[in-house]
């Protein structure tokens, strides 16, 4: 599912590989390791209310002693809280990633319905966000 430029050439799918890059790169001597990696994405998906082809991606990556699954769940709450106000409430829930242990997917409430449920969020109250 993504944009040919020429055979050889594609379009930007995912930020991932700015992670290994990073990984490789570190001194973990010097400290612990805190990145973050944003960048415009395109993927081949139909538009609708919800989906784009072209969208921002933002991944993290934090290595360090004693960072639990609280850490991840407020990076995440701050960062929904800043990118779309206080006014959206945020909920986790687990979700399965081939090459993340633990996932999980957060969503904000819905922006068209207030939460009320509408066709925008299938009646849920929610938009998948992160």
């Amino acid at each position: 599912d993504t944009f040919y430029i020429t055979k050889e050439i594609l379009m930007r799918t995912q930020t991932s590989p700015m992670q290994a890059r990073t990984l490789e790169k570190h001194d973990f001597s010097q400290g612990p390791l805190k990145m973050i990696s944003p960048g415009v994405v395109y993927r081949r998906d139909t538009d609708d209310p919800t989906h784009s082809h072209q969208f921002h991606q933002v991944e993290g990556l934090v290595i360090d002693k004693h960072i639990t699954m609280a850490d991840l769940k407020g990076t995440l709450q701050v960062l929904a809280h800043e990118l779309f106000g206080d006014k959206f409430d945020v909920r986790l829930r687990p979700s399965y990633f081939p090459f993340t242990e633990p996932s999980v997917e957060a969503d904000i409430t819905c922006f068209n319905c207030g939460g009320k449920g509408c066709n925008v969020c299938k009646n849920t109250g929610w938009i998948e966000v992160l």
